[in-house]
């Protein structure tokens, strides 16, 4: 079996890169070693920027339709960062369980062409100057490009002999899905103690999840977790276990911090979890391995079809490697925050901590990281969503898969790499967006025609009279 590009994992990053690459007309495979859909999940947030680029893939209503809005994200204690000043169509996190989000990611892949075949567990790779070779057990598949988005454990990356440096930090995390007799007041109850924290989110079909950590109880992973264990660790963290009565789903484990130093190797990438993992505070997981996969697809996508510029692939591991370690460290300095031990310390976290963020450039810098919408890459920032006369948005424009250039002057013939529309706003500006919703140009209208040659190269055509 042969296929332009291999995916391996299914999870959200894979996903959504499938249903790029294949609504692009390339032939793409999945790989996913887990033969069934499992609704166990670790991700429960979906934040500003991703959800900016599921609307650029006509995603995100439907998820914010099914989810629960948090206008004001706790870190701990009364520490709180309102996200409602968002510069975004979506100024809140929203709450929604990651199984959520693949079903919609798969069903826009498949539809779109992309195959998914379940049960298949890598064993190796090997590639040369032309191909890929991949071992699933007893049978082989070539492919031109292969990314690995399979995890934490990644095999693409052990097979490329790729470290992963860094270190556990934290152990003995617990998970539990749950009933509760009381829910919380609030859509996402978190706080911590210094011994000890707890996360409680809904599930929206009367299940909750809760995520805890107890300093005193530090144990292997393969130790059983207890609903009492459970019930022990939320009473200490919010006063109240909320009445938990059942569980369905128990299971513990580490949180890592690692990157790997490289992004690529040859015709081979990693994404996600398999490029990087970090703490869970902040939420950052789900979000950053989507934003991978969105720069990663229309750069591949543009090289496979022939019109990259030279160097354009690599610049997915110079934007986003960088981005990687910048969450690294702010979901880092977090978790090591809500872990202070000892109380004077804790009043001196909250007291530091209420000043600053009384600070509006303190709070737009830290909302903008958290979200997403803050972050962008050396002379492409983020493009703001923007009406367009006659109607529609700059991100349903986006949803073409092609960059879009925005220019009150008209721009005839311009074919399959380009959609030119006119902002509703009155400017003599033009500004040309990639796929991803970065900004690749920015200058007067009347240098666009040559800035488009410049970046795609596509000259326009003649207009037919």
């Amino acid at each position: 079996m042969h296929t332009t590009v291999a995916i391996i994992g299914a999870g959200p990053t894979g996903l959504l890169l499938a249903g790029d690459l294949a609504r692009a007309g390339i032939p793409v495979t999945v790989f996913e070693r887990r033969s069934g859909v499992s609704n166990l999940t670790r991700a429960f947030g979906v934040h500003a920027r991703t959800l900016e680029l599921l609307d650029a893939r006509d995603l995100a209503d439907g998820l914010v339709d099914g989810g629960a809005r948090v206008e004001r994200l706790r870190l701990f204690d009364r520490i709180r960062l309102d996200l409602t000043r968002l510069p975004s169509r979506y100024p809140f996190l929203l709450i929604t369980p990651q199984y959520r989000v693949e079903d919609a990611l798969t069903g826009r892949a498949e539809a779109a062409g992309a195959r998914i075949e379940r049960g298949a567990t890598l064993t190796g790779l090997r590639q040369d100057a032309d191909r890929v070779v991949l071992d699933f057990g007893d049978r082989t598949v070539t492919a031109d490009w292969v990314i690995g988005a399979d995890g934490v454990d990644s095999t693409v990356r052990r097979s490329l002999g790729l470290p992963f440096p860094g270190r556990a930090v934290l152990t003995s995390i617990m998970l539990a899905d749950v009933r509760l007799a009381t829910p919380p007041e609030d859509v996402l109850a978190v706080n911590a103690v210094g011994d000890a924290f707890a996360m409680v989110a809904p599930f929206g079909d009367g299940w909750y999840r809760i995520f805890a950590w107890d300093r005193r109880r530090q144990v292997t992973d393969d130790v059983p977790v207890t609903l009492d264990e459970m019930r022990d660790v939320t009473r200490r963290v919010h006063g109240t276990d909320f009445g938990i009565t059942e569980a369905r789903w128990l299971s513990r484990f580490h949180s890592d911090e690692r990157q790997a130093p490289r992004y690529r190797t040859g015709r081979v990438f990693l994404a996600g979890d398999a490029a990087h993992v970090h703490s869970p505070a902040g939420g950052q997981g789900m979000n950053t391995g989507l934003q991978d996969a969105a720069n990663l697809s229309w750069k591949l996508a543009a090289t496979i079809h022939g019109w990259a510029p030279a160097g354009l692939l690599d610049t997915y591991e110079t934007e986003r490697h960088p981005v990687g370690r910048l969450v690294l460290r702010s979901s880092g300095a977090l978790i090591r925050l809500a872990m202070i031990r000892s109380a004077p310390a804790r009043w001196l976290r909250n007291a530091f901590g209420a000043a600053l963020l009384a600070l509006p450039p303190v709070v737009r810098r830290a909302t903008g990281v958290i979200s997403g919408v803050g972050i962008g890459y050396p002379g492409a920032p983020r493009a703001a969503d923007v009406t367009l006369r006659g109607g529609g948005r700059l991100y349903e424009a986006l949803r073409s898969g092609r960059h879009v250039l925005l220019t009150p002057q008209p721009l005839p013939g311009y074919g399959e790499r380009l959609l030119v529309a006119a902002p509703e706003a009155d400017t003599t500006e033009a500004v040309l967006v990639r796929p991803d919703g970065y900004v690749a140009w920015r200058g007067p209208a009347a240098q666009a025609a040559a800035a488009v040659t410049r970046l795609l190269g596509q000259v326009a055509h003649p207009a037919p009279r």
